[in-house]
């Protein structure tokens, strides 16, 4: 394998870790598609019609920015939260990576295994 998962810097995997962790909850997912649609959300309006408390909502909000995968702008007395795709345009890659590396050693493996 040309790049191996050691081949990735601690940091880079640190982050991929946080996003993968971000995105492992359903309220956060939900979050994220709601931001996806490009218009920045005040905590007010990712409430509406939701069950969830705006600390509930909050803390999810808080998670995801830590990840990178949103980021809040101050607009008057509130924070307004946008999607920030980068982060997972960048896991979406790493993952592309991984991928066609196991597809290259399973080749490998099928040419040994059948010879």
């Amino acid at each position: 394998m040309s790049r191996s998962g050691s081949d990735l810097s601690a940091a880079k995997r640190r982050h991929h870790a946080a996003v993968c962790a971000a995105l492992g909850d359903e309220t956060r997912l939900s979050l994220v598609t709601t931001l996806s649609r490009g218009e920045p959300r005040s905590i007010a309006q990712l409430t509406g019609g939701s069950r969830m408390t705006r600390q509930a909502i909050t803390k999810h909000l808080r998670v995801l920015e830590s990840a990178g995968i949103v980021h809040s702008v101050r607009s008057g007395r509130e924070s307004r939260f946008e999607f920030d795709p980068q982060p997972l345009n960048e896991l979406h890659e790493y993952l592309g990576r991984v991928s066609a590396q196991w597809d290259q050693v399973l080749s490998r493996l099928k040419i040994l295994v059948e010879s």
